[in-house]
């Protein structure tokens, strides 16, 4: 190292956040007996229940956009039966013209 020149230690969380949770001691134990089974830090299986829980949110969100959408592009008094079998009709009309 030159002369005048100091070595600087720079740490950054900026993509990490450190929290305090309160776990019943039931919690505790079965974290525990996981962690050791599936040898990983009490932290990683914290990460993996948010990482899980966040998932399952998401999936949740996804269903429910798709049940509230379903069915929107018909218009109101629109019967699936009618629509399938005027369909049919002009596919049979269309057999008919080509001889088909």
């Amino acid at each position: 190292m030159q002369s005048g020149h100091q070595a600087v230690t720079m740490t950054c969380y900026d993509d990490v956040m450190r929290t305090i949770i309160e776990l019943t001691e039931e919690q505790i134990e079965r974290l525990a007996a996981l962690c050791e089974r599936e040898h990983i830090s009490r932290a990683e299986a914290v990460r993996r229940g948010v990482d899980a829980l966040l998932a399952s949110d998401e999936a949740r969100d996804r269903a429910n956009a798709m049940r509230e959408s379903f069915g929107s592009w018909a218009p109101p008094g629109f019967d699936a039966r009618e629509f399938v079998d005027a369909l049919r009709d002009e596919w049979d009309e269309r057999e008919r013209r080509l001889g088909l």
